[in-house]
């Protein structure tokens, strides 16, 4: 025994002797690589074998903790299968020999640990078991979700229309469909007039020869007779320019107001929303509705839904009368009044202004400029069939500001003389684009080639959450018959509808890209055309 432990002394020794040695060695390769010198083959292959013994030591650490878990787990069933042996020997006879199951013999034949792979796919199997299961309950009719069949990627989904009703005239299914609603609110379908062209036939061209009221009588219990006579005076052009049409709608709407009584068993601000909407759809026969009357009819149906159940009628009717005139106030006059003093300051003495057509936000402007002693002179701009441009001189020249007068056609011989451009908006578009009446993106375009500035005029309520960058989709086509001409007893196109061959068109719009505009001037300030959406989201924010 004394040999055999002077023995295992020696070797203990030696092992620790040969340990320093491998530790000794290790520094010394260590500071070798710190100092930057080569290595040679002997140590390079020392370093991989500790390496791969460092692995395996850490390996052998995780080894025992596993066995141990696995071998706690494995132990709970043989624990609770040992009172059954017990009980079982208790029931026996004592003479009956009992054969006990020794719990040693049952550990050669266990079978081997699962790896973490093969436990993760039936945890994975499992849940999705249990998934399947849950779905099966929720919907008992329907398959369960390992069975569903998926569509192949390549094959794409059909895209949402959500284009509106008014320039998809030329489907027929869309056009029944609404002929169907305007029954159902009695109200007549205006019939389209005359030869389209073929790149404009999704959208509506009527006759101002054929009103909405000649077709069919509309009683006064479906149509209130305020919206009867403006959707007349909308159709025949005498209420026009976006500002007028929607001081126009949000009167109307006021009368509606004040004539209605709330029917017994019903909920004021849900009928009265229900009662507008023929009106919506009988204005937007006669002509399709401005985004400014869109963003208008917006917030009166925000308010009236907003309006509590337990609000009596006549408050309510006066709340609702109180909020239309602070928004005319604050949208349109007020808003007019910030813009000016903004742009009066661009406004300087001597400078030549082009107008285009007659925009009341610009006349508006140039009125007050000249009311504060700037002294400039001013180019009307006009273009047929409409003509509005003689409206705007009949206006300026009235108050007393020098006006020449010209059509769009001369506009590349007058711009040189120009100093700045003054115009008007219908509607700005999310993507920074300005819509306005057709021949405004001629101006602006030939303005950008002179090197000419062209400031854009408009209220943030008309600023509009469309996408557009043509005018083809999205536009109206006003009468053809307008673009009828007799000059000195002859009428050259009194005949055009025999003419097979032959189409008059007669757009109203026309969109300007951004590129081509210098600057918006609007009641916040004066802001580039990009950041129309930043508007658009604070006055979502605020709503």
């Amino acid at each position: 025994a004394d040999s055999e432990g002077k023995g295992e002394s020696k070797q203990t020794g030696s092992i620790s002797h040969a340990a320093d040695e491998g530790d000794g060695k290790s520094q010394d390769i260590t500071r070798a690589k710190t100092e930057g010198k080569e290595l040679t083959k002997e140590e390079k292959q020392r370093l991989r074998k500790e390496k791969k013994q460092q692995k395996k030591g850490k390996k052998d650490d995780k080894g025992p903790a596993e066995k141990g878990t696995d071998k706690e787990k494995k132990a709970a069933p043989s624990a609770a299968s040992q009172p059954v042996v017990q009980s079982s020997a208790q029931k026996a006879p004592s003479g009956a020999p009992v054969s006990v199951p020794v719990a040693e013999s049952s550990t050669p034949t266990e079978k081997p640990a699962k790896s973490k792979a093969e436990l993760k796919a039936e945890r994975r199997a499992r849940q999705e078991a249990e998934r399947a299961s849950k779905q099966s309950k929720k919907e008992p009719n329907s398959q369960p979700a390992s069975s569903k069949s998926k569509a192949p990627p390549n094959e794409l989904q059909p895209a949402v229309k959500r284009l509106p009703e008014h320039i998809q005239i030329d489907d027929p299914a869309v056009v029944k469909k609404l002929a169907k609603k305007l029954e159902r609110q009695q109200i007549p379908l205006r019939s389209d007039y005359g030869y389209k062209v073929s790149l404009f036939s999704h959208l509506h061209q009527y006759s101002r020869k054929a009103p909405l009221t000649q077709q069919i009588s509309i009683p006064a219990t479906v149509i209130h007779p305020s919206i009867v006579r403006l959707g007349l005076q909308y159709s025949q052009g005498i209420v026009a320019g976006s500002n007028a049409r929607s001081v126009a709608l949000l009167h109307s709407f006021k009368q509606v107001i004040q004539d209605y009584s709330t029917p017994p068993n019903e909920e004021l601000a849900r009928d009265l929303v229900n009662k507008l909407k023929p009106y919506i759809s009988f204005l937007n026969q006669c002509r399709p509705l401005s985004a400014s009357m869109g963003n208008a009819i917006k917030y009166i149906k925000k308010e009236i839904s907003n309006i509590p159940s337990q609000c009596k009628e006549e408050e309510a009717k006066k709340k609702l009368l109180l909020c239309i005139d602070n928004y005319v106030n604050e949208k349109i006059i007020l808003a007019a009044k910030a813009i000016s003093k903004c742009a009066i300051d661009k406004i300087s003495d001597g400078d030549v202004i082009l107008v285009y057509g007659c925009s009341s936000l610009v006349n508006h402007i140039l009125c007050e400029a000249f009311d504060k002693q700037r002294k400039f002179r001013v180019i009307v701009v006009d273009s047929r069939p409409r003509l509005e441009g003689r409206e705007a001189l009949r206006r300026l020249v009235k108050r007393g500001i020098r006006c020449t007068y010209v059509l769009i056609s001369a506009v590349s011989y007058i711009l040189p003389e120009v100093s700045k451009v003054f115009l008007g908006a219908h509607a700005l578009l999310a993507n920074g684009y300005v819509m306005s009446r057709v021949g405004t993106s001629q101006i602006a375009l030939v303005a950008k080639a002179y090197n000419v500035p062209v400031l854009v005029c408009c209220e943030t309520y008309k600023f509009c959450e469309r996408v557009q960058t043509d005018s083809f989709v999205s536009n109206e086509l006003d009468d053809p018959d307008d673009l009828i001409v007799t000059r000195e007893g002859k009428t050259q196109l009194a005949d055009w509808q025999s003419v097979t061959s032959l189409g008059l068109l007669n757009l109203v719009y026309d969109v300007t890209p951004p590129d081509f505009v210098d600057l918006v001037i609007t009641e916040l300030g004066m802001i580039p055309c990009t950041s129309v959406p930043v508007v658009l989201r604070v006055k979502n924010v605020d709503q």
